[in-house]
């Protein structure tokens, strides 16, 4: 991870099933500044096609995507 991966901000949205985590996603993304890095927690497995297609759609970037024991990690760029 570089230095400028570093998370701005940190949505948690481990409990929370579709469309749920994309919604808040959106939310949360859309508050921070170009540049910026949102890290996400998310327990439910759609997150990782809902995430990686919402950064398609945005423009924003998908800088890590990872499973940690059923804990899904995403640090995201706005762009």
């Amino acid at each position: 991870m570089q230095s400028t991966d570093i998370p701005t901000e940190t949505l948690d949205a481990r409990g929370l099933n579709c469309p749920l985590p994309i919604l808040k996603t959106r939310k949360a993304i859309g508050k921070l500044h170009k540049g910026e890095v949102l890290e996400v927690k998310s327990t439910d497995p759609g997150s990782i096609k809902d995430l990686d297609a919402f950064c398609r759609q945005t423009g924003n970037e998908m800088l890590q995507s990872r499973d940690d024991n059923g804990e899904f990690v995403f640090l995201l760029r706005k762009v």
